[in-house]
């Protein structure tokens, strides 16, 4: 069934040609949805019907205390309601389906984000840490009261002194053969674990991460379970010691905390040993020699925590646009002259430019995290595990993963501003929801360092494809050597500066439009930015260690650039190919052309945000940089106006959950109370 909901001045709006017509393409707002909730539809649904619960619900105005408290209410009640095992190995009651958990637990966020996360914490994180780096005697011993919350636990990783550089924590487990039991302890106030959630208050245990020492050498960094707290007094433990990290910019249902130990003893069978184990005697043997692989896989294998935090993300900022676009839809203000009508919000262009640009990039981001989701379930599954499934998806997420948190909090800040006061009102959502993702963007690695490891991967594959190159290969490089001018790679040399401007909009931008000539702008950039930086860093292989440091630090940014920008060639591809290929087959026409306008919209955008890099590296000329802009602001943001609803409308968010009045019909009330009440003052007296 076809649903659309254009506004009176959308309709009435003569400066579109969407079609011969004039009329703008229907939206079919349920064949769209069951796009974007894509193969974990059923699970999504579900738990956006559980994020309504009033124990589960962000309560606005909560005091830390009461937020904290009804938090673990939330979690004992997700356990009752039988969700908690789905990642969980099925002898224990659980259902050994990872993507269907990570697409259940990203969707708490939407009806508190403490939640989402303290859920997070006690299953994805410290349940995770034992079922994947952990062998079944540990499963055993540990996963049930896991997973039925018998044991809640934090995750001893990040430290107040190393945060993403997990390699270098200072908290060491050294073992001893007399009475095979490893010594964990904290040897400086720097090596404190911090920010660590369920740490404050709740916890019982904690998995730690330590440098392993045995027989005089460290092995690196290893896991432990070890017990923190008395699980009835909820006392200390002897040798472990902590504190609350207290109120903080948002999350405060979470109670994160530091813990610190004396040497506290636990036994050696309290080691996580599925990628290295010590023996009796403390003879030290690992199925992967190499300390710096075998380190990447055991954090590899903790991939989720990026994965769900790209997904509830995307979620939140997909909330956030929904409040801001159907407020915008019916708030009015300023008349275009005296006694007319004032204007609806969402038909100034302006307007259309802060949400409709950003509501494109969300879709891009859904669609790049479906793809995500089903690589990070194929590896977890097992139905495709292997080396290289395992570091593409490790690449995907750390890629995906900063795009989509630094966009959640400027959506939410843009959605905010575009719904003036309304948007600071706590009761309306979006406010609260920016405090509480801000931490988003250094949860699970700090997004700049992710997308240095995105760079350096990057790097790694252009040095492979540049060992044994072929002519065509050596063609390229060549022609990129010759002249200050770069020559694109792909032909966008001749698309960009010799293809005439005939003064038209539609004209001048049509090769531009096309999607092949967005895939080669958008892929060109990303080539040449990493073959500029893998140049630069060539004199680096023969200098000293300090020497290349510095090297690399002048190209650090030039590097993040690069993965940046592949990054969000992956978010164009995910939403081409949603367009596109089978996924997109149940589309009609109307809802395709809706939807392509949609997706030109983001990936012109990207070209547009970037035209300073487009004409200095002569890929585009400056008349069709500017048709760009024209195109965006003349045709593709108007078509788009008139299904801006219809587009938020597929989000699938019903009224109770999105739970902001503004966008759930009081606006529109207080709307249509003052037209009648002007209306009747400019009535004649009868």
């Amino acid at each position: 069934m076809t649903t659309t909901h254009a506004s009176p001045q959308a309709k009435a709006d003569s400066t579109s040609d969407a079609n011969a017509s004039g009329e703008s393409p229907a939206v079919d707002v349920a064949a769209l949805g069951a796009l974007l909730l894509g193969r974990w539809a059923d699970v999504r649904r579900e738990a956006r019907r559980i994020s309504v619960d009033p124990v589960i619900r962000r309560v606005p105005g909560e005091n830390v205390r009461e937020h904290r408290d009804r938090t673990v209410k939330a979690l004992h009640r997700l356990v009752e309601l039988g969700v908690t095992g789905r990642a969980f190995p099925k002898r224990i009651g659980g259902q050994e389906d990872p993507g269907s958990n990570i697409s259940g637990f990203e969707e708490l966020v939407l009806g508190d984000p403490s939640v989402a996360i303290k859920g997070g914490v006690q299953w994805g994180l410290f349940g995770s840490a034992i079922l994947l780096l952990g062998t079944q005697q540990h499963h055993d011993a540990w996963l049930e009261d896991c997973m039925k919350l018998r044991t809640p636990g934090a995750f001893a990783m990040t430290e107040t002194g190393h945060g993403s550089d997990v390699a270098s924590v200072g908290t060491t487990a050294t073992y001893d053969p007399e009475t095979e039991e490893f010594v964990i302890h904290t040897p400086f106030r720097g090596a404190w674990k911090d920010y660590l959630g369920n740490a404050a208050e709740s916890g019982v245990a904690a998995t730690v991460f330590a440098q392993l020492i045995t027989q005089g050498r460290n092995h690196g960094v290893h896991a432990f379970y070890v017990p923190i707290r008395d699980p009835q007094t909820k006392a200390f433990l002897p040798g472990v010691g902590g504190e609350d990290d207290g109120v903080k910019g948002g999350l405060n249902g979470v109670d994160n905390g530091r813990l610190h130990f004396t040497n506290v003893r636990i036994p050696r069978f309290n080691l996580l040993n599925r990628y290295g184990d010590v023996a009796p005697d403390g003879t030290y043997a690992s199925p992967i020699a190499s300390p710096g692989r075998r380190f990447f896989t055991m954090l590899g294998a903790l991939v989720q925590g990026r994965v769900s935090l790209d997904g509830s993300a995307t979620a939140v900022s997909k909330l956030a646009l929904a409040i801001a676009i159907k407020y915008g839809d019916v708030r009015r203000q300023f008349s275009p002259e005296k006694g007319a009508g004032e204007t609806v919000l969402l038909d100034y262009g302006r307007h259309q430019r802060r949400l409709l640009t950003r509501l494109a990039e969300v879709y891009a981001m859904n669609f790049a995290h479906e793809d995500l989701m089903v690589k990070y379930h194929e590896v977890f599954s097992g139905e495709a595990d292997t080396d290289e499934n395992r570091q593409d998806l490790e690449t995907l997420a750390a890629a995906l993963k900063p795009l989509s948190t630094w966009a959640a909090l400027d959506i939410l800040q843009e959605a905010r501003e575009a719904c003036g006061g309304q948007g600071f009102l706590a009761v309306n959502r979006i406010a609260p929801l920016r405090a509480d993702m801000d931490i988003w963007v250094t949860f699970e690695g700090d997004n700049n360092v992710l997308l240095q490891l995105v760079g350096k991967r990057l790097l790694t594959d252009y040095a492979k494809r540049m060992s044994k190159p072929d002519a065509a290969t050596i063609g390229r490089y060549v022609a990129d050597q010759v002249g200050e001018a770069v020559v694109g790679r792909t032909g966008l040399r001749q698309l960009g500066q010799n293809l005439l401007d005939f003064g038209s909009t539609a004209r001048s931008v049509g090769n531009v439009r096309d999607t092949e000539a967005q895939r080669q702008l958008l892929t060109d950039r990303v080539e040449t930015m990493v073959a500029d930086v893998a140049q630069a860093l060539r004199a680096g292989r023969k200098l000293d260690a300090q020497a290349a440091a510095e090297l690399f630090s002048r190209h650090q940014n030039d590097l993040i650039l690069a993965a940046r920008a592949h990054a969000e060639l992956l978010q164009w591809e995910a939403f081409t190919e949603a367009l596109e290929g089978e996924r997109g087959a149940g589309l009609d026409a109307d809802t395709r052309q809706v939807l392509t306008w949609l997706r030109d919209l983001f990936g012109l955008g990207l070209i547009e945000r970037n035209l300073a890099w487009y004409l200095m590296n002569g890929k585009i000329s400056a008349s069709r940089a500017r048709a760009i802009t024209d195109y965006i602001d003349g045709r593709l943001l108007p078509r788009i106006r008139r299904r801006a609803v219809d587009l938020v409308d597929a989000f699938e968010y019903p009224d109770e959950l999105i739970g902001a009045g503004i966008a759930t019909g009081d606006e529109r009330a207080r709307q249509d109370e003052a037209r009648a009440y002007y209306a009747a003052q400019t009535t004649p007296a009868q």
